[in-house]
């Protein structure tokens, strides 16, 4: 009997190991206390140092990865370190963050498992570009504002601790530095208390135990200029003689470069994360690569992602691969066994679905992608990328004029139906859809799979909701009519809500497949970014000026 006891015993240990580490899907935790010391050094940089007190939730996701968010993009990587409980780990360029800088701790085999309280540690040790002319004395004082890192609502619960210390540059007086009131309804006293560090630097502390974890709260200071360099001042101070050509074409150069290039910069920078194919590929060969299906063209022609995940949502219903049984948060039902002809990304489409974590799905689908679009660069190894757009871009325009031109409300339904995903190659896609179908419109055999609440009840009864396109020929089925304004109303918003449903931020979605199919050149002043999951996301942030208000993200991915 107790041999007996013992193999039951053993059963549901283990049986418990397996169940309870499936069930730790979400990341949930109190922040019960963050420290940032802020050092406002003699050179005009900034160093900052964290400390982060997680207490995980029982039955949540262990913490494995903490986004922490930077002011902006001038921050030495290299000098970055960080710690959990004492023992160093990773520091990954791998941020997936709603702000636009950071960085991602990699806790490893320091994971903090749920139920567990852990203490992280980071440090950055050079931040430039983070001090302007005061509003008030632009001539005499610097100023400099900071946000602390936050983290999503969907992750973080409770009250946070938090303490913000701002360390003057050495040799600023007492009576010199001037703080700016918190923004962001800093619940706790807004004046901060002043003393001397160990290091005999002026130090502001603002305090408050009641601090929210997720909201942004942001505090500045301004102090003489003498105490740092005039070059580490971001807005320059240029003296022009209006009444000479010389001062004219000075005027004009300080607007280029200070103007219109930090503007293009910014441009170009958040362009080049979307820019996710690698180099290679536009390394031109000759001839037109023929075969690639519509999906495929739409990665070569770096079409939006959440345009390309649409895209196959509509060819696996179309197969019949899948339904779409809820769709905001969008899920599916899997057909079992899957019919043949499925693509390779479709079959990877599918197996992200079957998972229910939202935040692991996401992982699957950027993982799918980067697949996808290694696929395509091998696929277009020795062609020419230039003549194979063109093609498939001649291929998408006759599609349309084909529809276009339907002589009936069936065939222009039938042709649309055919072409489908190739139409959404257009990058008017939207505008068109809805000028081309302005009467009424059949709905396809597989629109139900489409829209869960599409229940016709006869072919001479148009359901009150949104529009299905038309009935192929031979479904066994008299076609249901539908007016055309909702129909294309219904297919352009399925496409702008893959983004909310699906990927969440389009664009940190697709900078995480950027970092791996379309890599930064190493940088020290910069990093690219990805959410490694434990610390929902964070951003930091400094402005301009006394009066200035911080563009910078931050909430939940």
């Amino acid at each position: 009997m107790k041999r007996r006891l013992s193999i039951l015993l053993g059963i549901l240990i283990l049986t418990l190991s397996l169940v309870i580490p499936a069930m730790a899907q979400e990341y949930s935790f109190r922040l019960e206390a963050e420290t940032v010391n802020v050092f406002w050094n003699s050179d005009g940089t900034l160093t900052l140092d964290y400390l982060f007190v997680f207490s995980n939730d029982p039955g949540a996701h262990a913490i494995d990865f903490v986004d922490v968010g930077m002011p902006n993009g001038h921050f030495d990587f290299n000098s970055i370190t960080a710690d959990v409980n004492g023992v160093p780990v990773g520091i990954s360029r791998d941020y997936q963050g709603d702000g636009a800088y950071g960085f991602a701790v990699d806790l490893g085999a320091q994971a903090i498992p749920p139920g567990q309280t852990g203490q992280v540690h980071v440090r950055v040790g050079r931040i430039t570009h983070m001090l302007y002319p005061d509003d008030n004395e632009p001539d005499t004082y610097a100023s400099g504002e900071f946000s602390p890192t936050w983290f999503g609502s969907a992750y973080v619960h409770g009250t946070t601790n938090l303490t913000v210390i701002f360390h003057m540059p050495p040799g600023v007086q007492p009576q010199e530095p001037r703080y700016h009131l918190p923004r962001g309804g800093w619940p706790c006293a807004s004046e901060p208390t002043a003393a001397y560090d160990a290091e005999g630097r002026i130090a502001y502390t603002w305090s408050c135990p009641t601090a929210a974890g997720d909201t942004q709260y942001t505090f500045g200071l301004s102090f003489p200029r003498q105490y740092v360099p005039a070059s580490a001042i971001t807005k320059p101070s240029v003296e022009i003689d209006w009444e000479s050509l010389l001062g004219l074409a000075c005027l004009c150069g300080c607007f280029l470069l200070f103007v219109v290039l930090p503007v293009w910069a910014t441009i170009q920078g958040k362009k080049r994360k979307l820019e996710y194919l690698p180099p290679k590929i536009s390394i031109e060969g000759h001839g037109i690569k023929r075969g690639l299906t519509a999906v495929e063209a739409a990665i070569l022609m770096e079409q939006p992602l959440d345009k390309v995940l649409t895209m196959i949502l509509f060819g696996v219903l179309k197969k019949g691969a899948a339904s779409v049984v809820r769709r905001d948060p969008l899920d599916l039902e899997i057909a079992s066994p899957l019919p043949e002809g499925l693509h390779e990304y479709e079959r990877e489409f599918l197996a992200a679905f079957e998972d229910k974590n939202l935040a692991t799905r996401r992982k699957k689908l950027q993982e799918m992608t980067v697949n996808l679009v290694k696929s395509v660069a091998e696929k277009m190894k020795g062609f020419s990328r230039k003549e194979t757009i063109a093609y498939y871009q001649s291929i998408m325009e006759r599609a349309w004029q084909q529809i276009e031109a339907a002589e009936t409300p069936e065939i222009k339904s039938q042709m649309y139906d055919q072409a489908l995903e190739w139409t959404m190659l257009d990058k008017d896609y939207d505008d068109r859809t809805r000028r081309v179908f302005t009467g009424p419109v059949y709905v396809p055999v597989w629109w139900g799979r489409y829209d869960p609440t599409f229940h016709p009840v006869s072919a001479s009864v148009a359901p009150a909701t949104a529009a299905r396109p038309a009935a192929a020929s031979g479904s066994g089925r008299a076609p249901i009519s539908v007016p055309g304004a909702s129909f294309a109303a219904s297919l352009v918003n399925g496409v702008q809500g893959m983004a909310s449903k699906v990927v969440g931020n389009v664009q940190a979605f697709t900078a995480g497949v950027t970092n791996r199919t379309n890599p930064p050149p190493v940088s020290t002043t910069s990093s690219s970014g990805r959410f490694g999951g434990g610390g929902g996301c964070a951003c930091a942030c400094a402005c301009a000026c006394a009066g200035c208000a911080c563009a910078c993200a931050g909430g939940g991915r």
